[in-house]
């Protein structure tokens, strides 16, 4: 009996031309004398074919990130479909396939900078420019989503990248994802316009294309919100919507009673929600010295945690968890830590591993410097892997000598509660708390890179909030603060 496969339909042509016939070659050729084929070579290094067939949007979106050089901040620096889970599980993507306004979601959430157009938001004009940007450039890529039917393929909506553009023929370079049914072709701008100007059923508007660039700074450099599961639902609400009620309602005199209102109410899978940025590498080799690149963003990572235990707010909220006896449920000691290392190793939920010989040592950087490595065996269904976690550290002075202090549940407080909106704060009945309060929280008063690190928290925040109230489809912009 024949079994039925996806693998290779005849792509029609017309309207398209195969990039790899002779035709496409020497459209390839002419767009390369003319320069609008630099983006091509940074694309086709990270081109990939999706795994699934309804991931085209995730797997468009891992090659332009990866082409853009982001870095995920997971041990290979690279990004794949399962990474980008933040705004809709892959359970539902596997099953349904994703919206424009999510895949925009994903790349916002993923650190990218992005500009994001429906066909009826601009004009075919417009488009073309964008597209001739996009092409003389290594440092921005377009992705188009559009219905295959205009170009007599088979299927319905699509995403894939743009590799290229022959300004001569006005004809563009679809690099189709979806390998194992078309190659990478060649269609016309003005069909592929027509294509993309199609309503998309799922959500009634107009497909469209975006352009995605590098941000100015890595973001996320030390802590990052977590999505992997529906828990993110609760929490987000709790942070967006109880806690301004709670301390409206509640008589507060203090920021310590303000702090225990927070606590006291705080989920309890929290700590699933924010996480350190995990400086992971899988020890490969005995050599134990850090390069040069590591320890340039531990030193990065350092400067930030240095700066988040600077603050008032942090300050008040050590003391009032030592005062309460909080169990520090996020202090990454040295076993939870190789664990938590494992889970970004991954991208699949700890309770799967388990850790063992965990270890902690100091290990020379470039010139004298040194650095913190926790390094174990993970284990995970019989099979084993050595790991070691860079772990930033800042130095305080006690009675008995010099103190290392390593990322824990009050930082990461600190920067979560610095990542609320202003307003959060705004229905404390007494004025004078308030206005304590709202300095505390004052990013006029935090230095550059607290305050960048502060903003993408605030900002991932505003795109969950988005996403939980669906208007992922209406507004596209990343959120200004």
């Amino acid at each position: 009996m024949a079994m039925a496969s996806l693998y290779r339909r005849s792509l029609p042509s017309p309207p398209a031309i195969d990039f790899s016939s002779s035709e496409g070659k020497k459209i390839f050729n002419e767009a390369l004398q003319k320069g609008t084929m630099e983006g091509f070579f940074r694309l086709i290094s990270y081109f990939q074919t999706q795994s699934e067939p309804a991931y085209c949007g995730l797997a468009s979106l891992s090659v332009v990130l990866n082409a853009l050089s982001i870095d995920p901040a997971w041990p290979w620096r690279w990004f794949d479909e399962s990474m980008l889970d933040c705004c809709e599980p892959l359970e539902v993507v596997k099953e349904k396939g994703i919206s424009f306004g999510k895949v925009v979601c994903l790349a916002h959430c993923s650190g990218a900078k992005v500009e994001a157009f429906r066909t009826n938001q601009t004009t075919i004009d417009d488009f073309r420019k964008l597209v001739m940007k996009c092409s003389t450039s290594e440092n921005c890529h377009m992705i188009s989503t559009y219905h295959r039917g205009v170009f007599k393929q088979t299927g319905s909506g699509h995403f894939s990248p743009i590799g290229g553009y022959n300004a001569e023929r006005d004809m563009a370079l679809i690099l189709d994802v979806a390998r194992f049914k078309y190659p990478p072709h060649w269609v016309p701008l003005k069909l592929l316009w027509e294509a993309m100007d199609s309503i998309d059923d799922s959500t009634g508007k107009r497909r469209g294309f975006m352009l995605i660039s590098r941000p100015h700074r890595e973001p996320g450099l030390l802590y990052t919100l977590s999505c992997k599961d529906e828990s993110w639902i609760s929490i987000a609400k709790y942070l967006k919507e109880d806690v301004p009620r709670l301390v409206s309602s509640q008589q507060v005199d203090s920021v310590e009673k303000i702090l225990s209102v927070v606590f006291k109410s705080l989920p309890s899978n929290f700590n699933t929600f924010i996480r350190w940025v995990a400086e992971l590498r899988i020890a490969e080799d005995t050599k134990q010295n850090l390069s040069a690149e590591e320890k340039s963003r531990l030193n990065l990572k350092q400067v930030v945690l240095k700066e988040v235990h600077e603050t008032e707010l942090f300050k008040h909220i050590s003391k009032f968890l030592s005062t309460v006896g909080y169990e520090d449920s996020l202090t990454y000691a040295a076993a939870k830590a190789c664990c938590q290392g494992a889970e970004i190793l991954s991208g699949c939920s700890s309770k799967e591993f388990c850790c063992r010989e965990t270890c902690v040592t100091c290990v020379k950087g470039p010139g004298e410097a040194e650095g913190t490595v926790v390094t174990g065996v993970v284990v995970r269904d019989g099979s084993e892997q050595n790991v070691d976690l860079l772990v930033p550290s800042t130095q305080t002075n006690c009675e008995c000598g010099p103190e290392a202090n390593f990322p824990a549940g009050n930082d990461v407080f600190t920067v979560l509660l610095l990542a609320l909106p202003p307003q959060t704060w705004s229905g404390i009945k007494d004025q004078a708390l308030m206005q304590e309060m709202k300095q505390l929280i004052s990013m006029a008063s935090l230095p550059t890179m607290l305050q960048e690190e502060v903003l993408h928290l605030r900002r991932q925040l505003q795109l969950l909030k988005r996403c939980q109230e669906n208007k992922e489809e209406e507004d596209f912009a990343a959120p200004a603060f």
